[in-house]
């Protein structure tokens, strides 16, 4: 009684069905272009889409700024806001809230 007498193995019998089952295989996991090669491309190329999205906004956010500081009121309103600035004449009061207060004793 042979090897390939039983009804799941006889299809192997065929040479060329073998040498397309290795080669498949081959294909499939051992070549440099395999399957998982292909797919970890895939994934870094959602990455890089997914920060090419992110970098699109901050360019947009960063241009609005840059159009805002083109103008003279906007670079006084920025000057007053992150720097606290004023004029020879004006008082500034700055209002802190208890909950800023307690967050800046944590952070020191």
């Amino acid at each position: 009684m042979g090897v390939f007498d039983n009804k799941y193995l006889k299809p192997f019998k065929n040479i060329y069905l073998l040498v397309f089952i290795l080669f498949a295989i081959w294909m499939l996991f051992f070549d440099a272009h395999s399957l998982l090669f292909h797919y970890e491309l895939n994934e870094d190329i959602e990455a890089l889409e997914y920060q090419k999205e992110h970098y699109k906004n901050e360019m947009a956010k960063d241009n609005k700024a840059i159009k805002e500081l083109s103008t003279e009121e906007g670079i006084e309103r920025a000057a007053r806001e992150n720097y606290y600035m004023k004029k020879p004449n004006e008082d500034i009061f700055i209002i802190e809230y208890e909950d800023s207060i307690a967050k800046q004793k944590k952070d020191e």
